[in-house]
């Protein structure tokens, strides 16, 4: 009420996926789907390991090269926006969980972590196209238990752009217009297919929303959006 009795616009940007680590475990049917996952990749040979800030500069070489052909293999470019892109400067303000194959590295996420040790994020995700099937399920699993048996309370696994946002009767058009994105964007970038992965986890799904004053900077805001989670070139 605050931003629109200012005159502000309000823009959906999507929804951020939240995991409750308390409740968090591999029981029951619901998770029936990562108790496969988390098997199969352990007959793959996966195993994890924890770098902490400190040593992530003596990986970078490993970490770079798993960035880089990940890219490689991929139809689009290094992103902006939902996930972080590579750079060595920010790998180095947080801690990484790497996954061997075989004592091969072939994937990773960075993690940062609140002061108060209450919630982790992630950052940059990387696999090597010839992993395990099943590695990116298995390094997102790990992860959880590993901040769940630390006494972490919340992993949010970042935002997916442009969902739950639905045409409604009285949308005004700019949420009209981000959800022909989320439906029709895939050629550029995989909106949903993010949603699908972040949803095997139950997260709870919080909506991110936006501030802007008039209807250009929003319409501005909505194009920047679009190209960051697209990924463009620096």
């Amino acid at each position: 009420p605050l931003y629109l009795d200012s005159g502000l616009t309000l823009m959906k940007l999507g929804e951020e996926a939240r995991v409750g680590l308390d409740a968090f475990d591999l029981n029951g049917p619901k998770r029936a789907a990562l108790r496969y996952s988390l098997r199969r990749a352990q007959r793959d040979g996966c195993t994890t390991e924890v770098v902490d800030a400190p040593d992530i500069p003596a990986h970078f070489e490993i970490l770079r090269d798993i960035s880089d052909r990940w890219l490689g293999s991929r139809a689009g470019r290094e992103k902006s926006f939902s996930v972080a892109a590579f750079s060595e400067a920010y790998l180095a303000a947080q801690s990484v969980m790497l996954v061997r194959q075989n004592g091969v590295p072939v994937a990773f996420t960075t993690f940062m972590t609140t002061d108060l040790n209450v919630e982790a994020t992630v950052g940059v995700m990387r696999h090597l196209p010839e992993a395990s099937p099943y590695v990116m399920d298995y390094l997102f699993i790990e992860l959880a238990m590993h901040l769940k048996s630390a006494g972490y309370r919340f992993l949010s696994l970042g935002m997916a752009p442009f969902s739950g946002v639905q045409p409604m009767p009285l949308s005004s058009p700019l949420h009209r217009l981000g959800s022909m994105v989320w439906k029709f964007g895939g050629r550029f970038y995989n909106f949903q297919g993010l949603r699908a992965f972040k949803g095997k986890f139950q997260p709870g799904w919080e909506p991110r929303y936006l501030a802007v004053s008039g209807w250009i900077g929003a319409l501005m805001t909505l194009v920047d959006l679009s190209i960051l989670a697209g990924g463009r070139r620096s």
